[in-house]
């Protein structure tokens, strides 16, 4: 008998649509708590990749070898793996569509499907990018030409952008400028620096944020706000912005000798048009279950829902242990009891051996895992960046293993601290 359209072709009890940090470690977490789930990953990568050492590869600090493994290795045994891409969302079926067609049924799903780059959303930038001066360490093939890029900078301007899009790790597009100019600075080569985003601060939360600008004042760099990239002409080496001016919308063209663009981000397209979208496209989820508000067996976890904290890998730490726990409730006939405080965090590499370690939940609040002040640069943060998170990363958020909860709301004064990047 010939099978239905809507008949899926195979069957699990939890699907997870992403392979990445969240998918994987939930994966790995749901192996441990229940060895003989049936759970399955679909994702149509070959690779994984620890991101945010992507930064440090474009500063000359990272191999970007070491950040890629492949994503057979990553999951964990027992989980089945559907190397195809998502076309389609039927959550009254229970059900994904893929691009072949194929339908894959589910008791429970869970989407960590990441964020979508928009490269072609800026006019030029496709054409250009990897070569005249135009790069971005949002890609795994671009961050080695960040740092040629870099190195063979002799003086002139360097332009690094941030959209006013959500993305993932909102830091990193001045993380880009702080490496830069401290190797400029240590080599004595002249730089015109100017930080251009589509926002109305360096960050999002205000505490950080008056550090940072002490940071970027430290290099003289230029903060021109309200500044959106809209186009780039590689081969003429001109930046197109577009401001706001007493509300109306007005472009400028800015030179460059060195570009580095972070693109506008957004939630992958299949998530846009499902009816598990909100208004803005992301996956509506509730803020602190991580369930979904509306389908009760539908989890999210990452940059692709709604959630309002900072979208980071270390976002990942907290929300994965709290949605495994909630489905297993689920799937138990059980209500919730984890809750997500919206914990993010951010190292900010404000230097070649420095790191401003921001951490952060709900609202902003301050959360750090350190007593010391956030607010300044540390040597020890830099070790954290460059060692120690890559293997908390590997060894045990993608391995599904339990850490400590660290972070707590903390209390310190004002006036910004003495800022040494």
């Amino acid at each position: 008998m010939p099978t239905s359209p809507t008949s899926p072709l195979r069957q699990h009890t939890v699907v997870i649509v992403g392979g990445g940090a969240g998918g994987t470690a939930v994966a790995a977490r749901l192996r441990r708590a229940r060895p003989q789930l049936d759970i399955a990953v679909i994702d149509a990568a070959t690779d994984h990749y620890y991101q945010p050492a992507w930064t440090l590869v474009g500063g000359g600090q990272y191999t970007a070898a070491a950040t890629r493994r492949a994503l057979r290795d990553c999951l964990p045994q027992g989980v089945a793996h559907i190397p195809a891409r998502v076309q389609e969302l039927a959550p009254d079926q229970r059900q994904v569509v893929l691009e072949d067609g194929t339908r894959v049924g589910y008791q429970f799903l869970v989407l960590a499907a990441g964020i979508q780059l928009d490269w072609d959303a800026i006019e030029g930038l496709s054409e250009t990018l990897g070569k005249n001066g135009v790069t971005s360490n949002y890609r795994y093939d671009l961050a080695p030409y960040t740092w040629e890029c870099v190195r063979r900078f002799g003086g002139g301007t360097a332009l690094f952008t941030q959209p006013g899009t959500p993305l993932k790790c909102p830091g990193a597009p001045q993380k880009a400028l702080y490496l830069a100019a401290d190797h400029f600075r240590r080599r004595g080569i002249s730089a015109d620096l100017q930080f251009c985003t589509a926002g109305g601060a360096v960050f999002g939360v205000p505490f950080y944020a008056q550090a940072l600008d002490r940071v970027m004042a430290s290099y003289d760099a230029q903060v021109r706000l309200g500044h959106n990239l809209v186009a780039v002409n590689g081969a003429a080496r001109l930046a197109t912005f577009e401001t706001v001016v007493d509300g109306k919308k007005q472009r400028t063209d800015i030179h460059f000798d060195m570009l580095h663009v972070v693109p506008p981000q957004s939630a992958p397209a299949f998530i846009r048009a499902s009816a598990l979208a909100d208004a803005n496209g992301w996956l509506e989820v509730d803020k602190h279950s991580l369930r979904h508000v509306r389908y009760a067996d539908v989890f999210g976890l990452g940059d692709c829902t709604s959630t309002p904290n900072s979208k980071t890998a270390a976002a990942i730490k907290s929300q994965a242990p709290v949605l495994t726990e909630n489905l297993l409730r689920a799937i138990d006939g059980q209500r919730d009891s984890a809750h997500y405080d919206g914990y993010a965090a951010c190292p900010l590499t404000t230097s070649i051996g420095k790191v401003m370690l921001a951490e952060f939940s709900y609202g902003g609040v301050v959360a750090p895992s350190f007593a010391a002040d956030p607010r300044v640069p540390r040597r020890f943060y830099w070790w954290l960046k460059k060692s120690f998170m890559p293997f908390l990363y590997w060894h045990i958020i993608l391995k599904g293993r339990n850490w400590p909860v660290l972070h707590r709301t903390r209390e310190y004064p004002a006036g910004v601290p003495s800022v040494q990047p």
